[in-house]
């Protein structure tokens, strides 16, 4: 169950949320970084879900906040690991703002990316947006960098979803619609797709990928072609199986 939000602040317009697990050595860079990001961007609010972690994590987070990194950090924990959907899922169902961004806590992505990403949905014309950060040179193993653009260019034969990098960490997105999504573990690869079926516009914006500041990832490339696979078969199942009205009329 997410975490009560604080009545007695402000109402965010923007809450961006970090999915961690195992990143104790990452977590006061990214937080210094999110921190400066923040300065250049309207009200909004950060939060940490960890989803698990053994390592310290959340005692590197309650540093962040107690030494002034980031004094109004919220840090939610799940009692074990649920898996990376999850803790996102946690962490918008807790948000406060009217637009959520997500990253991931290893330092590969840039926050500052999440100034242009916002400033690109919020004059958008039409229908609020999903903004994704396309990766454009990926800084990974030569074989984690072939298994995800398989894994990219199946995703984008079957659900015709138009996003080059489906998978990446960095998204924007209005929370109210994010909510509106089935959840399941791996809904955070097939976003373009299940948001596009429920009407809302792709931006893609190219954004700046880092190497990972320390340790390594959770996923083996075997674990995602598997589980990846399975997950996309679900998900062409699940959009088959959804009826969505094109307008709805009260009278």
């Amino acid at each position: 169950m997410a975490a009560p939000s604080n009545p007695d602040r402000s109402e965010p317009l923007l809450s961006i949320v970090a999915a961690v697990l195992n990143e104790v050595e990452n977590i006061r860079p990214v937080c210094v970084e999110l921190a400066e990001a923040a300065r250049a961007l309207p009200p909004c609010e950060i939060i940490f879900v960890d989803d698990g972690s053994t390592d310290g994590t959340v005692e590197a987070l309650l540093a962040a906040r107690a030494e002034g990194v980031l004094p109004d950090l919220r840090i939610l924990s799940h009692d074990r690991r649920l898996g990376k959907s999850a803790a996102v899922r946690t962490g918008v169902e807790a948000a406060r703002g009217q637009w959520v961004a997500t990253l991931d806590g290893d330092g590969q992505d840039d926050p500052m990316e999440i100034v242009r990403m916002l400033d690109l949905a919020l004059k958008a014309p039409g229908p609020a947006p999903l903004v994704v950060g396309v990766r454009l040179r990926r800084q990974d193993r030569l074989s984690r960098r072939l298994a995800t653009r398989f894994a990219n260019g199946l995703r984008r034969r079957l659900l015709r979803d138009g996003c080059p990098d489906t998978g990446a960490p960095l998204k924007l997105f209005r929370r109210a619609d994010f909510l509106r999504l089935p959840q399941f573990e791996g809904v955070h690869r097939f976003l373009p797709a299940l948001f596009g079926h429920y009407g809302t516009p792709l931006l893609c914006q190219p954004v700046r990928h880092r190497n990972r500041l320390h340790g390594s990832s959770k996923y083996t490339n075997l674990n995602r072609a598997v589980v990846g696979i399975r997950d996309l078969l679900g998900v062409i199942w699940l959009i088959n199986r959804t009826r969505l009205p094109r307008q709805v009329t009260e009278r």
